[in-house]
């Protein structure tokens, strides 16, 4: 279906992105792409159907055809009847207002019957869990509901070929098991083929039938799951917990490790030697909400919604996509819609004060960084938040940039770097202004395992000189490794709010693959493991 012969591709004056690629895909495949932020992961699925490098540019060598198509002689439009695809950014690839007419806009252009494309929307909103949303606004949406629309919209024109760009990057995690369940099906079912990248290997892996690895040489490595995932360069919590107990073949999936797991739990520990987080509840509270109401139209985002946040405090936020997160970060912040309740940090709320005063009492990092980012470098961005915070000599906002992500180029467009490094570049603007709380949204998306463990320096950093930092997060491996308190959302209202521990392991949904495999022992983490280990004898 898919094949890669001898491919390459470089842009004007680097290295190759691509070198020398040798790949043959066939039908009904679930091809899973890993590989670190940058090695080439986006460009390989670009070069599918054309987009690369028809739209991106640099030269492509070899021959890339799908269906025995060239994609040197058949640009991208030309594959819509063939290949789906849906990038990293969601919004960006919309065309339309609403759910229902996204999702019937590509059998439009390939003028199908309207009898059939009625059929095909009722069936694919079924599918994903859309059919509640069919009339709602795309820009009313919450992240994970738009990336759910987005690969929707890819299926209705029942594609030959998927490829999908971090296709649960915005998902919670019930969100994208229903996600990956219905990918699962297409391929065993109507015998589709599927190409995935993803960041987050432990929902993912388990799925694969083969997996290619792109080390960063501009190579790619193709075989099977468990072989390369011996020598991967990133890899899930299961994988790197079977390498520590030298298990083989490695476990893909917690069933399978749970299996190994028996002569591992009678080695360690009935308790980590390392205790989770320390509690901060006897620290001096920096932010209070009490009874917050938003409204968006009909919809009531947050109901009646109460939260404490001490100093040095670290709290995971979380909840199903629509539950009302981002609602109440952007209310907590005070730029956002409050209808209702009391907020204070600092003893001041937020909504009272210029948009400046704000930010220095509360900074928001959004789901999409790059709604902060407006000018033509990396220093005017650097200078413009020293300015905004009212220093009187720049270099602050360099300093922590630095400290975060050191390298970045001063002379650099904003839109140019990583998702890592423009994280990275928000971080240092909002910071800039010295907040008493950082409010972060879904920080992780398009991060692969090296930069979040980089993040997750940063806010222990942060915690240590006493911000208190929210994140709002899918991303339960992620929260497990930073928070000290979880917070959980169901429609608009916080129903769990507790040490990190009890919330995370009260539900299979928000659990860590580590406890997951060694329940019923209190483990959460791998450096808790590492720190218990006893090898066997």
């Amino acid at each position: 279906m898919i094949r890669f012969e001898r491919a390459g591709l470089a842009y004007d004056g680097s290295e190759p992105v691509l070198h020398d690629v040798e790949l043959s895909i066939g039908e009904g495949e679930l091809c899973l792409v890993v590989g670190a932020t940058g090695t080439g992961k986006s460009t390989l699925l670009g070069a599918i159907n054309g987009l690369v490098p028809h739209f991106t540019g640099g030269t492509l060598t070899g021959r890339v055809t799908v269906a025995g198509r060239d994609t040197a002689h058949h640009p991208p439009r030309e594959y819509a009847d063939l290949v789906g695809v849906v990038g990293q950014d969601p919004v960006a690839g919309f065309v339309t207002d609403t759910v229902e007419e996204e999702l019937a806009y590509g059998m439009e252009q390939l003028a199908l019957d309207p009898a059939v494309m009625r059929t095909r929307v009722e069936e694919t909103l079924d599918l994903l869990g859309l059919a509640g949303l069919r009339h709602r606004g795309l820009h009313e949406l919450s992240g994970g509901q738009q990336q759910r629309v987005a690969i929707a919209a890819a299926l209705t024109t029942h594609p030959r070929v998927l490829v999908l760009d971090e296709p649960t990057s915005a998902l919670d995690p019930t969100g994208a098991e229903d996600v990956l369940a219905a990918i699962v099906r297409l391929v065993h079912d109507l015998g589709i083929t599927v190409v995935l990248a993803e960041h987050r290997l432990e929902r993912v892996l388990q799925y694969a039938d083969r997996l290619l690895h792109l080390p960063g040489d501009g190579t790619v490595h193709d075989g099977d799951p468990a072989t390369l995932m011996a020598a991967a360069t990133v890899a899930p919590p299961v994988v790197h917990l079977g390498r520590l107990a030298g298990w083989t073949p490695l476990p893909l999936s917690v069933r399978d490790a749970r299996r190994h797991g028996s002569g591992l739990r009678t080695r360690l520990p009935e308790q980590p030697r390392t205790p989770h987080h320390d509690s901060h509840a006897t620290t001096a509270p920096v932010l209070t909400a009490e009874d917050v109401i938003v409204r968006h139209g009909p919809v009531v985002a947050v109901r009646g919604a109460s939260l404490t946040l001490h100093a040095g405090e670290v709290v995971a936020l979380m909840g199903r996509n629509g539950s009302g997160k981002s609602s109440l970060l952007w209310a907590l912040q005070g730029t956002g819609r409050r209808d209702g309740g009391r907020i204070r940090v600092r003893g001041t709320d937020p909504k009272t004060v210029t948009a400046a005063a704000a930010r220095r009492l509360c900074g928001l990092v959004p789901q999409t960084a790059t709604d902060l980012l407006y000018l033509d470098t990396v220093a005017a961005e650097l200078a413009q938040a020293d300015r905004d915070a009212g220093r009187a000599t720049a270099g602050r906002a360099r300093a922590i940039l630095d400290a975060v992500a050191p390298g970045i180029a001063d002379d650099h467009h904003p839109r140019d770097l990583s998702a890592g490094q423009q994280l990275a570049l928000v971080l240092a603007v909002q910071l800039t202004a010295d907040p008493g709380v950082l409010l972060l949204d879904e920080p992780t998306r398009g991060l692969d395992y090296h930069a979040k463990d980089g993040l997750r320096h940063t806010v222990a950093a942060l915690a240590a000189t006493g911000t208190a930092v929210i994140v709002a997060t899918h991303d339960v491996e992620f929260a497990t490794t930073i928070a000290d308190r979880v917070v959980v959302m169901a429609e608009g209202e916080i129903v769990a709010d507790g040490p990190a521990p009890a919330v995370l392991t009260a539900s299979p949904s928000f659990a860590p693959q580590i406890a997951k495999i060694l329940a019923p022992l209190p483990y959460l983490t791998l450096d808790q493991v590492r720190a218990a280990w006893t090898p066997a004898s």
